[in-house]
């Protein structure tokens, strides 16, 4: 345990475990030691296959690269980019991300004109798997497409792209090139907005109804949206992805070979690819499970070759190091949060108290939470920004968490704010507006019971939110927690507008490996502004938007720092422990692995040695 935790807090978090935790915690420690790097050497096999895990209840439902709100999940972006190159990517070099590499179809951008153009080469030699050229044409039709389809796309936010781009021009088959609204900041630009960039087949896609013409029909806003509806409905049939000619045709390194509606997605080499790194494999498998346990026991047993064991059994990490496998924890730039609905039917005002906000806050033992459920693989969430590893976006305020875990500063909350305990449960005893009353829209002997919806499958998740339901009611609160399978959360908490039907969920959980991966640059256009469509739980503050536009406009460090340190405070969310992506066991001839902490894979960079090679 970490120094600093006494005794009484342990206690607490000991006993709301005490039930769910008797098969896999008994006798489980923390992991020490250091992190082993992937082994090196070996003389590479060409050939095979791979089976590799994807995470609890996650099941890969969309391939059309502009997804609708609902379908953005890490998992879907990661399978897109193998089939259709990004032109800009968070790219691994060394322990840094960069936009550029050799998967990306984009070369280093070129702004200018104060920041107000930005000009983007292409790579030359890229070609479909057709045999056509990769060109600007493709690009200016991924354009088309989402201007003219932008409330359907789930990546969308008011001001954004395709809004703040006035003119978009193909200047030759290899150049494309950009006239902004206005000036931004060349970095936050390339990381967050010419990072959705992708090259779509036109010369494949471009036709508003099945078997009509190919055209330029992407070029007039009737036909881009005839064209768009034409393949959103294509990507709702997921078990024909391996028989549409639609899909097949590709310019990334591999191609699909089966996509099954339970989620099992194989994966082959595309033979006609002219990209710079080639497939050693011969076919990949991404499996789906309906819980960790359940992987968990097919890793056991052999059925899978890059998977994970749950953090609560680490202990046991040395009977897969004897059977020829390797642990390697995959920590993801990321924050973990509850998501809260502002809007809700249910309790909605209730939510918008920030005194309510700040009290649960104090209720959120992180650090305990990481010691126990998540056998200390867990790292603090404090705010907007990722906490770990240290980055320069994060100022030594954000550093520190204003919310600590404090039971009496919740209750006095509470307290000066109007609401008794009656059988447990704080009720509203001074309803109204003035200082110390409950709130707008709070009647008078309202009960604090919340509703949370959470994502199942994953013991740690279930566990968490036993203590987190055993925190809360030591102020008066109580939570019902609903589990459902990831995709079923993510469906469910989209916004809402306060009387739409479905919009009764208070708050909302989806991060068992993560809530949020940032791309590069970790700013919050699309989480926390007004009306963006990743904003699920329609969160609206005058000031943090003023504060977000900042930082997309100024490439100063200080505008990313205030923004931070605003909305750590103001909680539009509440600050979960942030999880590492998986904790990943891989065959230990299986190289090539690199575990970006964008939790976005690489398996064209996969091979096998041959058995015997150093370890």
């Amino acid at each position: 345990m970490r120094s600093g935790r006494t005794p009484a807090r342990i206690r607490v978090i000991a006993a709301a475990l005490a039930a769910a935790l008797a098969v896999v915690l008994s006798g489980c420690t923390r992991q020490g030691g250091t992190i082993h790097m992937a082994p090196t050497g070996g003389t590479p096999v060409e050939g095979g296959t791979v089976t590799m895990a994807l995470p609890p209840a996650a099941t890969p439902n969309w391939i059309f690269p502009i997804g609708p709100p609902g379908y953005g999940a890490t998992y879907n972006s990661s399978l897109q980019q193998l089939f259709y190159l990004p032109v800009y990517d968070a790219v691994q070099q060394g322990s840094d991300l960069v936009p550029t590499g050799p998967g990306t179809l984009g070369e280093k951008p070129v702004f200018s004109d104060g920041d107000t153009t930005v000009t983007v080469p292409l790579r030359h030699g890229i070609t479909w798997s057709d045999g056509t050229p990769v060109t600007a044409r493709d690009i200016e039709f991924w354009f088309n497409m989402v201007k003219a389809n932008k409330a359907e796309w789930g990546s969308y936010t008011v001001g954004t792209i395709p809004d703040n781009v006035k003119r978009f021009e193909v200047v030759d088959d290899h150049t494309v090139r950009l006239r902004l609204d206005r000036a931004y900041n060349p970095e936050w630009f390339t990381a967050n907005q010419l990072s959705y960039m992708r090259a779509l087949p036109q010369q494949a896609w471009d036709a508003k109804t099945d078997g009509g013409r190919i055209g330029d029909w992407d070029r007039t806003t009737a036909g881009a949206k005839a064209v768009f509806a034409r393949l959103t409905a294509h990507s709702k049939n997921l078990g024909s992805y391996g028989s549409d000619p639609l899909w097949q045709v590709v310019d990334g390194p591999w191609r699909i070979a089966g996509w099954q509606d339970s989620g099992q997605v194989t994966i082959v080499p595309n033979r006609a690819y002219t990209g710079p790194e080639r497939p050693h494999l011969d076919k990949v498998v991404f499996k789906p499970f309906t819980t960790a346990d359940s992987e968990y026991n097919v890793m056991r047993s052999g059925g899978v070759d890059y998977g994970y064991i749950p953090p609560s059994v680490l202990a046991q990490k040395s009977r897969f190091e004897q059977r020829g496998y390797r642990i390697s924890p995959w920590t993801g730039w990321a924050v973990s949060y509850i998501v809260y609905n502002f809007n809700s039917t249910h309790a909605g005002p209730e939510m918008r108290q920030l005194y309510i906000r700040q009290a649960m806050q104090h209720l959120v033992d992180q650090r305990g939470m990481s010691d126990i459920v998540w056998q200390g693989s867990a790292k603090p969430t404090l705010g907007p920004v990722p906490a770990y590893p240290k980055t320069r976006y994060l100022s030594p305020s954000m550093a520190h968490n204003p919310y600590p875990y404090d039971v009496k500063a919740a209750r006095a909350l509470l307290a000066s704010h109007g609401w008794r305990e009656h059988d447990g449960v704080a009720r509203c005893a001074r309803p109204g507006t003035g200082p110390g009353e409950c709130g707008a829209g709070i009647a008078a002997n309202a009960p604090l019971e919340l509703t949370l919806l959470s994502q199942s499958g994953s013991t740690e998740t279930t566990n968490m939110m036993q203590v987190l339901k055993s925190s809360l009611s030591r102020a008066g609160i109580d939570l019902a927690v609903r589990q459902q399978p990831l995709n079923s959360v993510l469906g469910n908490s989209v916004p809402c507008a306060a009387k739409d039907p479905g919009c009764d969920w208070d708050m909302s959980f989806f991060g068992t490996a993560g809530s949020w991966y940032f791309q590069l640059d970790p700013s919050g256009e699309r989480l926390f502004s007004t009306g963006a469509t990743a904003n699920f739980g329609n969160y609206s503050d005058p000031e943090a938007d003023k504060l977000i536009h900042a930082v997309l406009y100024s490439p100063d460090q200080d505008a990313m720092h205030a923004y931070g340190e605003y909305l750590a405070r103001q909680l539009p969310v509440m600050w979960m422990p942030n999880p590492a992506y998986q904790v990943s066991v891989i065959r230990n001839d299986l190289r090539g692995v690199e575990q970006n902490p964008t939790a976005t894979f690489s398996p064209q960079s996969w091979y096998y040695v041959k058995k015997g090679a150093s370890q």
